[in-house]
């Protein structure tokens, strides 16, 4: 791994509901110049959140990994994106990916940072263990995300002694489910220490909550197949008393619904000038040029596979995706939907709302960083459920009281006696175009091969992507980006297969 940057302050200003968050840095600070005072406490534990607004984080880059998936084509030839999708090696090395790894690791180092000199501060106790928790969270958070995202049985990722202040290379845990273990004991910490969200104040928003630890430890125990805990923490969530389904899905999808009942964890954004902050997924889905009123990147579109996997009368459907003739508004005014350059004739309706208001309102003025003002979800309450529903199946309990309530907001009636095959249906019926995952969904169910098998279409039912070739015993993880292999002189090891 490269070497580790030491903490470059910044100072991250959470105002009110349409806060931005404004990242001015200030150096470097050291033990003896810094770490003081409950200031000093605050700046530092924001300058953990300064990753959040870099375009290839929540945004773009990691997406080239969920676009692997069957629900959607890359929508416009993009070479390093196809390889990407086509599991071919060729993209290793590339901008797109590289720097996922450096990037969590920055994160990692900042809250590692926090955790150790925090408690020593003279300050409020409520705010001291709301920042540690804060820390605890992100860390096991990052190290979630790089556990799946690059681990398996044959190696994890480098876990950081966060007492260390030396900058060496440190080489891969020998599985994932040593870094699995970890992440559990980060969230843990972080549940214990974090507040409820519903005692925040709209300063805070987008600050870790309890709630929030506990759904990423439920879904990392489903990841590490340990079905009995995540049951467990599913339920710390739905117990909680804390958070609902909306009675309408498409509601999720709204600027006005950020925080609501629905509400667990997402990647807070705004459009605020000069160029908005925040995940810029909502433009990169959006029609190529944005039919001449905004720089819609086009990218990320879904296939017909998808759009005819839903069953009929879910409402879901038309609620996640646009097809030619679909109404809908852009930037007030009402129009047909049509696309001369997707490459499948879809676009994914989730994250248009922004893009409905007159006079470009909720969305960034800079269309090469085209932030909204919706959040997007990184976990919802109804992945929760449905992770509490795959945990009772794994461990052959009956799981239809779950799966209903989701079946039902979509307007679909009650199953009895579901199984894995309607479990699968409705993660991918209420999670399609998510951070949920589907590819590694795939890849965790043993499916992907016989996916990629096949051929995806467009709305023209003609064959835009071919069938591809998914060796599990390679693409089940991603390439560990060459420059951290390089640079730490063959310590980080790459997974084997790739390179």
């Amino acid at each position: 791994m490269k070497r580790l940057i030491y903490l470059s302050l910044s100072i991250v200003l959470l105002a009110a509901c349409n806060k931005k968050l404004e990242i001015t840095p200030k150096g470097t600070p050291t033990s003896g110049n810094f770490w003081q005072t409950s200031d000093d406490a605050v700046s530092g534990a924001n300058a953990m959140y300064s990753e959040f607004d870099d375009e290839n984080f929540y945004g773009r880059g990691y997406w080239w990994f969920i676009n692997a998936s069957d629900d959607m084509v890359t929508g416009r030839v993009k070479a390093e994106g196809d390889n990407i999708k086509n599991f071919n090696s060729n993209f290793i090395g590339g901008s797109y990916t590289e720097g996922q790894w450096k990037m969590r690791y920055i994160v990692i180092k900042r809250a590692n940072d926090v955790i150790r000199h925090v408690p020593g501060i003279d300050m409020s106790a409520s705010l001291k263990n709301r920042l540690i928790g804060e820390a605890y969270f992100l860390s096991g958070l990052m190290y979630f995300e790089l556990a799946y995202t690059y681990g398996d049985a044959r190696a994890g990722v480098p876990i950081v002694n966060r007492d260390s202040i030396t900058g060496n290379a440190i080489p891969r845990v020998a599985n994932v489910d040593i870094v699995y273990d970890y992440v559990a004991s980060e969230l843990q910490k972080a549940a214990n220490y974090l507040p409820y969200f519903d005692t925040y104040t709209t300063a805070e928003y987008g600050r870790p909550h309890k709630t929030a630890a506990w759904a990423f430890l439920s879904k990392m125990y489903l990841y590490k197949k340990d079905y009995a805990n995540a049951e467990k923490y599913a339920d710390s969530v739905i117990n909680s008393g804390k958070h609902a389904l909306l009675p309408n899905f498409a509601d999720v999808f709204t600027i006005a619904n950020n925080w609501t009942s629905e509400y667990i964890w997402s990647v807070y954004s705004n459009s605020q000038s000069p160029s908005g902050w925040g995940s810029i997924l909502p433009g990169v889905m959006l029609e190529n040029k944005g039919w001449g009123a905004y720089n819609g990147w086009g990218y990320y579109m879904p296939t017909k596979e998808l759009y005819d996997s839903y069953e009929a009368g879910d409402k879901r459907r038309e609620a996640t995706i646009l097809k030619p003739g679909d109404n809908f508004t852009y930037f007030g005014n009402a129009m047909t939907y049509a696309s001369t350059n997707s490459l499948s004739g879809y676009q994914f309706r989730k994250y248009m709302e922004p893009f409905s208001y007159a006079g470009q309102a909720h969305v960034s003025p800079n269309g090469d960083h085209p932030t909204t003002d919706l959040n997007l979800p990184l976990i919802r309450y109804a992945e929760v459920i449905l992770i509490k529903a795959e945990a009772k199946l794994m461990q052959g309990k009956n799981a239809d009281v779950e799966i209903n309530m989701i079946r039902n907001r979509a307007g679909l009636t009650s199953v009895t006696n579901a199984t894995m095959t309607e479990l699968k249906k409705q993660r991918r019926s209420e999670l399609a175009g998510e951070w949920a995952n589907r590819h590694f969904d795939l890849v965790r169910w043993g499916d992907a091969q016989a996916t990629y098998a096949q051929p995806l279409h467009g709305y023209s039912g003609a064959v835009v992507w071919p069938a591809r070739h998914f060796n599990p015993a390679i693409h089940n993880v991603w390439p560990v980006p060459r420059i951290e292999v390089t640079s730490s002189n063959g310590i980080v090891t790459q997974n084997a297969g790739w390179e």
